[in-house]
Protein backbone atom coordinates (compact mmCIF):
# COMPACT_ATOMS: atom_id res chain seq x y z
CA UNK A 1 0.00 0.00 0.00
CA UNK A 2 1.20 3.11 -1.01
CA UNK A 3 1.45 6.17 1.55
CA UNK A 4 0.09 9.90 1.25
CA UNK A 5 2.99 12.07 0.62
CA UNK A 6 2.70 14.71 3.86
CA UNK A 7 6.26 15.64 3.89
CA UNK A 8 5.77 18.83 1.56
CA UNK A 9 4.74 21.54 3.17
CA UNK A 10 1.42 23.45 1.89
CA UNK A 11 1.18 27.71 0.92
CA UNK A 12 -0.82 27.64 3.80
CA UNK A 13 1.92 26.07 6.38
CA UNK A 14 4.46 29.45 4.78
CA UNK A 15 1.61 31.46 6.44
CA UNK A 16 1.67 30.33 10.37
CA UNK A 17 3.01 32.87 11.89
CA UNK A 18 5.71 31.22 14.54
CA UNK A 19 5.43 31.58 18.04
CA UNK A 20 7.39 29.21 21.11
CA UNK A 21 4.24 27.51 22.04
CA UNK A 22 3.82 25.68 18.68
CA UNK A 23 7.70 24.36 19.41
CA UNK A 24 7.30 23.48 22.72
CA UNK A 25 7.36 19.34 22.00
CA UNK A 26 10.62 20.34 19.55
CA UNK A 27 12.84 19.39 22.04
CA UNK A 28 11.85 16.25 22.80
CA UNK A 29 10.51 15.19 19.19
CA UNK A 30 14.47 16.08 18.69
CA UNK A 31 15.65 13.56 20.91
CA UNK A 32 13.92 10.23 19.46
CA UNK A 33 15.32 7.84 17.35
CA UNK A 34 12.80 8.49 14.59
CA UNK A 35 14.45 6.34 12.04
CA UNK A 36 14.61 3.67 14.37
CA UNK A 37 11.24 3.63 15.09
CA UNK A 38 10.04 4.02 11.42
CA UNK A 39 12.04 1.27 10.23
CA UNK A 40 10.25 -1.11 13.25
CA UNK A 41 6.74 0.03 11.23
CA UNK A 42 7.54 -0.21 7.61
CA UNK A 43 6.56 -3.27 6.87
CA UNK A 44 3.03 -2.62 8.49
CA UNK A 45 1.21 -2.22 5.01
CA UNK A 46 2.40 -4.67 2.56
CA UNK A 47 -0.96 -4.71 0.19
CA UNK A 48 -0.70 -2.76 -2.88
CA UNK A 49 -4.49 -2.28 -3.08
CA UNK A 50 -6.42 0.59 -2.23
CA UNK A 51 -6.18 3.92 -1.43
CA UNK A 52 -2.91 5.57 0.04
CA UNK A 53 -2.68 5.72 3.80
CA UNK A 54 -1.05 7.49 6.39
CA UNK A 55 2.53 7.25 7.24
CA UNK A 56 2.51 4.70 9.93
CA UNK A 57 5.51 6.92 11.93
CA UNK A 58 2.97 9.83 11.53
CA UNK A 59 -0.11 7.35 13.08
CA UNK A 60 2.12 6.11 15.46
CA UNK A 61 3.40 9.90 16.48
CA UNK A 62 -0.63 10.21 17.04
CA UNK A 63 -0.35 7.31 19.80
CA UNK A 64 2.11 8.91 21.27
CA UNK A 65 0.06 12.19 21.36
CA UNK A 66 -2.74 10.08 23.11
CA UNK A 67 -0.85 8.81 25.54
CA UNK A 68 0.80 12.04 26.60
CA UNK A 69 -2.56 14.47 26.80
CA UNK A 70 -4.92 11.81 27.75
CA UNK A 71 -7.17 11.59 24.84
CA UNK A 72 -9.76 9.11 23.65
CA UNK A 73 -9.70 8.72 19.68
CA UNK A 74 -12.50 11.67 19.04
CA UNK A 75 -10.86 14.34 21.03
CA UNK A 76 -7.41 13.34 19.76
CA UNK A 77 -8.69 13.76 16.00
CA UNK A 78 -10.55 17.10 17.08
CA UNK A 79 -7.01 18.28 19.02
CA UNK A 80 -5.44 17.71 15.94
CA UNK A 81 -7.46 19.53 13.32
CA UNK A 82 -6.94 22.23 15.82
CA UNK A 83 -3.55 22.49 17.79
CA UNK A 84 -0.80 24.14 15.20
CA UNK A 85 1.45 22.17 17.97
CA UNK A 86 -0.24 18.55 17.49
CA UNK A 87 0.10 19.15 13.34
CA UNK A 88 3.54 20.36 14.02
CA UNK A 89 4.96 17.09 15.81
CA UNK A 90 3.53 14.58 13.65
CA UNK A 91 4.64 16.43 10.52
CA UNK A 92 0.93 17.33 9.18
CA UNK A 93 0.62 20.00 6.70
CA UNK A 94 -2.42 22.35 7.32
CA UNK A 95 -3.41 21.50 3.67
CA UNK A 96 -3.59 18.19 4.58
CA UNK A 97 -6.83 16.21 6.25
CA UNK A 98 -6.59 15.01 9.64
CA UNK A 99 -6.70 11.19 10.47
CA UNK A 100 -10.31 9.94 11.29
CA UNK A 101 -11.51 8.66 14.89
CA UNK A 102 -11.12 5.17 12.87
CA UNK A 103 -7.91 5.50 11.31
CA UNK A 104 -6.59 6.03 14.90
CA UNK A 105 -8.14 3.27 16.52
CA UNK A 106 -7.47 0.96 12.93
CA UNK A 107 -3.68 2.08 13.52
CA UNK A 108 -4.04 1.02 17.19
CA UNK A 109 -5.74 -2.53 16.49
CA UNK A 110 -2.89 -2.92 14.17
CA UNK A 111 -0.40 -2.09 16.33
CA UNK A 112 -1.31 -4.47 19.26
CA UNK A 113 -1.88 -7.79 16.56
CA UNK A 114 1.60 -7.40 15.44
CA UNK A 115 2.23 -6.95 19.21
CA UNK A 116 4.23 -3.74 18.65
CA UNK A 117 3.02 -0.99 20.29
CA UNK A 118 3.94 -1.92 23.77
CA UNK A 119 7.50 -2.42 22.60
CA UNK A 120 7.65 1.09 20.68
CA UNK A 121 6.13 2.62 23.57
CA UNK A 122 8.65 1.11 26.03
CA UNK A 123 11.20 2.26 22.87
CA UNK A 124 10.12 6.24 23.33
CA UNK A 125 10.31 5.93 27.38
CA UNK A 126 13.80 5.18 27.22
CA UNK A 127 14.86 7.33 24.65
CA UNK A 128 13.06 9.91 26.88
CA UNK A 129 14.40 8.57 30.46
CA UNK A 130 18.32 8.34 28.61
CA UNK A 131 17.36 12.36 28.18
CA UNK A 132 15.83 13.07 31.89
CA UNK A 133 12.83 13.99 30.17
CA UNK A 134 9.75 12.74 32.57
CA UNK A 135 6.31 13.31 30.56
CA UNK A 136 3.10 13.09 32.71
CA UNK A 137 -0.12 13.68 31.67
CA UNK A 138 -0.22 17.15 29.42
CA UNK A 139 3.72 18.39 30.82
CA UNK A 140 6.99 17.30 29.78
CA UNK A 141 9.69 18.16 32.14
CA UNK A 142 13.24 18.25 31.71
CA UNK A 143 15.20 17.78 34.53
CA UNK A 144 18.43 19.38 34.76
CA UNK A 145 20.45 17.27 37.47
CA UNK A 146 23.78 19.67 36.48
CA UNK A 147 25.64 20.53 39.94
CA UNK A 148 27.29 23.84 40.32
CA UNK A 149 29.14 25.08 42.91
CA UNK A 150 27.84 27.78 45.50
CA UNK A 151 29.86 31.05 46.47
CA UNK A 152 30.68 31.44 49.45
Amino acid sequence: MSWKNTEQNSFADSLVVQHKSLSELDDVHNIINWSEIEQTLSNLYSSRLGAPSYPPLMMFKILILQVWYGLNDEALEKQIARDLMFRRFIDLSLSENVPDRSSIWRFRQLLNTEKLLEPLLKQINNHLEQNSIIVSLGSINIIDATVTEAKQ
